[in-house]
């Protein structure tokens, strides 16, 4: 599957599909749906949806290997704060917060670009933040095949936010580690750098 940018809906028989969704959705909470504030809402939710999951038609190691270059650089390669926004599975509800994600190369390097994309790829699927940590490290891992991949994700959760235990201060890590980063060494040295304000 090639990489494709698209915003798009197209798809006017999924458009249809889930206006009516949320058309019942609204109708079974009691509201009115025929009033200003909502005649359009079923339309918009459908093509937000769409959006937020626009992963699914999406293939990023395709995206990985659109940019892969051949280079004699075989350092650390970080790009950290990648803003993450995604779904939980579970409830339907957001959560997000920043990746971090490093690799060490072994005859290829990809434009940096592309890790920001991969990361969108995978978060724009209904999730589990621990799914989408190690997605986000084995497609770097198999397509590039680095000597290392690392990714640590720190993200607040609306569904333990606004709902459940509502603990509105609590943050999520998860954490995954492939090859030269199972070294404790380079591991202190990534986790030292995503700590760093060299910026």
């Amino acid at each position: 599957m090639a990489f494709k940018k698209s915003d798009l809906y197209n798809d006017d028989a999924l458009t249809e599909r889930l206006k009516a969704g949320y058309h019942d959705m609204l109708t079974g909470l009691g509201e009115d749906i025929s009033r200003d504030g909502l005649l359009k809402t079923p339309e918009r939710a459908a093509k937000a949806m769409q959006f937020l999951t626009q992963g699914y038609e999406q293939d990023a190691a395709a995206i990985l290997r659109s940019a892969m270059f051949k280079e004699d650089y075989s350092e650390m390669v970080l790009v950290k704060d990648i803003e993450v926004y995604s779904l939980c599975e579970h409830h339907l509800l957001p959560f997000f917060g920043k990746a971090h994600i490093a690799y060490i190369p072994n005859g290829y390097i990809v434009g940096l670009s592309k890790i920001p994309r991969v990361v969108d790829v995978f978060a724009r699927r209904l999730q589990v933040q621990e799914r989408l940590t190690i997605e986000i490290r084995d497609v770097i891992q198999e397509t590039l095949q680095p000597l290392g991949v690392a990714v640590i994700i720190e993200a607040r959760h609306m569904c333990m936010m606004m709902r459940g235990v509502q603990k509105q201060n609590s943050v999520t890590t998860t954490s995954a580690f492939t090859g030269e980063f199972s070294n404790a060494e380079t591991r202190g040295e990534f986790l030292r750098l995503v700590a760093s304000k060299l910026h």
